[in-house]
């Protein structure tokens, strides 16, 4: 018994330390963000972190435009970001998990 807690205690640590290397790897993993007329595009990382904002010089003439622009495209951003790092995170987390019967719904 204590033979099978000491494996499983490794095999959580270890679990642990690539969940840590997953996120560190996310933070140079870049999604791009635009609008359909292309005229603001954001770029973001998995661990959802602006990195940066491009705007056509023809929106710095409509603020109201702009604003709408910044929110739709951000809030998209950061939903595809989102998705990426849950993703992501979840297969290594679901990867180290013991065989505990019943918890593997909780990783679909």
């Amino acid at each position: 018994m204590f033979g099978d807690m000491m494996g499983m205690m490794g095999k959580l640590k270890e679990t642990q330390r690539k969940v840590e290397e997953t996120k560190k790897r996310l933070d140079t993993v870049t999604l791009d963000e635009k609008t359909s007329d292309g005229l603001l595009a954001v770029t973001i990382t998995a661990n959802r972190k602006i990195k940066e904002i491009r705007v056509d010089s023809t929106l710095l003439m409509d603020r109201e435009k702009l604003e709408d622009y910044l929110v739709t495209t951000l809030n998209k951003a950061i939903e595809s970001a989102t998705q990426v790092n849950e993703t992501e995170l979840a297969a290594v987390a679901k990867e180290g998990m013991p065989n505990i019967p019943g918890m593997d719904r909780f990783f679909k």
